[in-house]
């Protein structure tokens, strides 16, 4: 049977014991149905895991004694951030999670002019605590010992401004393009990737990206869906340049 992979928020150090938080103890008891002496496995996003086992379970309480601990996860080949134009719930649910999986170290959702999802300020906050669960279960079933942020929404403007720097490589994702990803000019370690939303970016939008230095580049002759797209992409860019290319 496979070990749970736990993500917490308390600092880990091999040799102690912890009470675990409540939504750690609700997935523990109620989900996984574990039980006093199971093995687990702990991370907080300081780039290692740490073993232990349930010490002690109460009716809403998780106990754990941590045994050992891995050594620390190498930093990555290529920082890839992730710029997405906000699309439906499940469609940004699953680009983030499957974007995690593949090794994108963070992810800003883009306001921009074709998008169908409006959030309130409320929402906002609501949305992106939601994400941030989301990308968190990414790490927790990929083994990932470092969090990816997952940032506040911004305009599209406020993102290519960020992004705009000299040192870094600007991708723009766009079926008109005229180049594929192994024709760009490509040799920093970072990596900004700009994929609109369903309605794709506008004229404006797609001329602002080139004036960030964003380099526009399709990925055949298919038109992917937003949530695809940056599958596809993150995938031809670790296998051009970053650690699927690892031995």
């Amino acid at each position: 049977m496979r070990i749970p992979r736990i993500f917490t928020t308390l600092p880990l150090q091999v040799g102690s014991e912890l009470e675990l938080e409540q939504h750690c103890v609700r997935h523990l008891l109620q989900v996984l149905r574990l039980k006093t002496g199971a093995p687990l496995i702990l991370f907080n996003g300081d780039s290692r895991d740490y073993s232990g086992k349930l010490i002690e379970c109460g009716r809403k309480m998780v106990r754990v004694a941590i045994s050992d601990c891995s050594d620390t996860e190498p930093p990555p080949l290529l920082e890839i951030n992730l710029g997405l134009g906000l699309s439906k719930g499940e469609r940004m649910d699953f680009a983030m999670q499957k974007s995690v999986e593949l090794g994108v170290t963070s992810i800003t959702p883009l306001f921009t002019e074709h998008a169908v999802v409006r959030l309130t300020d409320e929402r906002v906050a609501n949305r992106t605590e939601h994400w941030r669960r989301v990308v968190t279960a990414a790490c927790e079933q990929s083994g990932r010992r470092r969090l990816p942020g997952v940032n506040t929404p911004l305009p599209l403007s406020q993102w290519l401004a960020v992004a705009d720097k000299p040192e870094a490589c600007g991708i723009l994702l766009d079926h008109r393009a005229c180049h594929t990803l192994d024709q760009i000019n490509c040799e920093g370690r970072t990596i900004n990737l700009l994929i609109g939303p369903e309605g794709g970016l506008s004229a404006a939008e797609r001329r602002a990206a080139r004036a960030a230095r964003f380099q526009p580049v399709q990925l055949g002759p298919r038109t992917l869906r937003t949530e695809t797209a940056p599958l596809a992409a993150i995938s031809a860019i670790q296998m051009l340049w970053g650690d699927f290319r690892r031995i």
